[in-house]
């Protein structure tokens, strides 16, 4: 799959969920304690506006070899390290969600042109600076699609609207969540619950 693609077509469709959803919607239940506009803020944030940031910024050395390494680390990291990087994107997704305004969809296609216009700016083997480390653009762009594809189906379900997420853009965000999972060692109950003999066990996640 062209990981720019991919991205440019998840980040092209979660604009569309964006204009869908009703107005009265957005300060309505999201995800966990969040609103719907403050989901929206965390998603326009961590998958969009930071990428001209980390794009912008060369690496040294990569650190993190894959995409489903990017994921591995949290599980990996203290867990004072894990909560105090919750705290900070909860606090960053009720700014976000402020900076929406009244009209998200427009603020949503502003931040998509800059993403895409950095993207367009760096080569697929350019080391960058990501939160946990040097990474190749090739291995890190993935992770933002993922962002997308995930909470765009999360917003869509509290929005009651429907998410046209190609289907290369999913097939892309299930294939890093099941190498995810793999390299944390879940393949088997994952491979079980896929085939229909059990299902997977309470609180199962790969993130």
């Amino acid at each position: 799959m062209d990981f720019r693609r991919t991205f440019r077509s998840a980040a092209i469709a979660y604009a569309g969920l964006v204009a869908a959803i009703p107005p009265e919607r957005l300060d309505g239940p999201g995800l966990g304690e969040w609103t719907l506009r403050e989901l929206l803020g965390h998603t326009v944030s961590s998958a969009l506006r930071q990428v001209p940031e980390v794009l912008a910024t060369r690496a040294p050395q990569v650190e993190v070899a894959t995409p489903e390494g990017y994921f591995a680390y949290a599980r990996s990291a203290p867990p004072e390290l894990v909560a105090a990087a919750a705290a900070a994107s909860a606090a960053d997704a009720r700014a976000a969600a402020e900076a929406l305004g009244d009209q998200p969809v427009e603020a949503v296609s502003a931040v998509i042109g800059r993403a895409t216009e950095a993207l367009s700016q760096v080569g697929d083997d350019d080391v960058v600076a990501t939160p946990v480390g040097g990474m190749r653009v090739r291995a890190w762009l993935p992770t933002r699609t993922f962002e997308l594809v995930v909470h765009g189906l999360d917003a869509a379900g509290a929005a009651g609207c429907e998410f046209a997420a190609p289907v290369e853009t999913i097939a892309e965000a299930v294939t890093l969540a099941t190498r995810t999972a793999l390299g944390l060692g879940n393949g088997a109950p994952l491979l079980r619950a896929l085939t229909g003999r059990e299902p997977l066990p309470p609180g199962f996640s790969m993130v």
